[in-house]
């Protein structure tokens, strides 16, 4: 027989238990940046930094912009993206298609404080920068945005197209 007194204690209970369910799937959900061997995703793989091709960098702006804010890569070919964090604020860069990273940005604005390390991420603190080395093994155009709660919803967004 449960007392009065313990069913609002209960109910938050079960209410943590079901918030830090949801954050530690989301984290559980990806390899880390320090696993060597990556999943094939839909838009490449962690790529190898012994086979860059080139280096493309990106500058992250308060303007809550990249600059370039497009850039054309080969199918198979390894960039090294270097995420440049001119502004004064806190900027990430985090590839994916549009549909991923909107839901992402969804996820980020629940839970703003969500700490998560992913090979296709870069969390950039001002002044600072941070590589994403990838493999872009598929055709097509996706998508890279800044996912602090805010930034995306005001632009913060570009478009990587992978050729033949």
């Amino acid at each position: 027989m449960l007392r009065t007194g313990l069913l609002p204690a209960f109910g938050i209970s079960a209410s943590l238990v079901l918030v830090a369910g949801q954050v530690l799937a989301h984290g559980d959900s990806h390899a880390t940046k320090k696993n060597a061997e990556m999943k094939e995703t839909a838009f490449g793989r962690t790529g190898d930094p012994k086979k860059v091709s080139r280096t493309v960098e990106i500058d992250m702006s308060d303007k809550m912009r990249f600059t370039p804010a497009a850039v054309a890569v080969k199918r198979g070919e390894t960039v090294r993206l270097v995420a440049k964090n001119s502004g004064a604020q806190m900027h990430e860069m985090v590839l994916g298609s549009m549909k991923e990273l909107k839901e992402h940005a969804e996820l980020m604005k629940k839970y703003p404080g969500m700490e998560h390390e992913e090979p296709y991420m870069a969390h950039v603190e001002p002044g600072k920068s941070a590589e994403i080395v990838w493999q872009f093994t598929k055709l097509g155009k996706f998508s890279f945005g800044c996912l602090i709660p805010g930034h995306f919803d005001a632009g913060m967004v570009g478009a990587i197209t992978v050729n033949p």
